[in-house]
């Protein structure tokens, strides 16, 4: 049985600006095991939804343990989109393609904008699955465990894109990080005098007593 993983992202920028920014993803520091990306198909639907296709060529360094069952250095990914503007959602799936027996990995991503319009939520689901008799189990968790550590290595470097495309709104979301570190440390700070107080003041009643 395919090994599932899911969860959710916020950027804090609207649907528009990640659009913007999806198209314009690699190169970046924290991708840098992309090395090709080409588009292959593109086309507005008949409902008017805008459909791309991209193939990715990512490196694919492995364990030791890995290199048994899988000795190419790179893999080719297909990369399917789906803009729909009455929605307001980018939908996404990917798919490596070849190896597929050894490990598959499928990815959906839907790209939400809020109700106030000022940032977007990525709901991330993925399945991953092997067929590599009295390994699959082994290798399904290793392939979970290696896509959760690229998906926060995703998400940091589609940020880095974002604040290099509207660097007015980085410097607005990194005061508002601020802002927000500042009154969690001042809750922090608020609540321990608290529990010192009634500490203090179940201390003394004991005394009474």
């Amino acid at each position: 049985m395919a090994k599932y993983y899911g969860d959710s992202t916020i950027f804090h920028y609207n649907l528009e600006q990640v659009l913007q920014g999806f198209w314009r993803r690699y190169p970046n520091p924290y991708s840098t095991h992309v090395l090709i990306e080409d588009t292959v198909e593109r086309e507005v639907t008949k409902d008017g939804k805008l459909y791309s296709k991209r193939l990715l060529t990512k490196t694919n360094k492995l364990p030791k343990w890995g290199e048994r069952f899988f000795k190419a250095k790179s893999v080719c990914i297909i990369e399917e989109s789906l803009v729909d503007l009455k929605s307001k959602t980018l939908t996404t799936y990917t798919r490596n393609i070849g190896f597929n027996k050894i490990m598959s990995v499928i990815e959906k991503v839907v790209y939400r904008g809020d109700v106030h319009g000022n940032k977007t939520i990525a709901y991330r689901s993925a399945w991953i699955d092997s067929q590599v008799f009295g390994f699959a189990s082994a290798i399904r968790a290793f392939g979970c465990e290696r896509f959760k550590k690229n998906c926060q290595k995703t998400n940091i470097g589609f940020n880095y894109v974002l604040g290099l495309l509207y660097p007015m709104q980085n410097q607005h979301n990194s005061m508002q990080q601020d802002v927000a570190q500042k009154f969690k440390e001042a809750a922090k700070q608020v609540s321990e005098h608290v529990k010192e107080q009634i500490y203090e003041a179940s201390h003394y009643n004991m005394n009474q007593n």
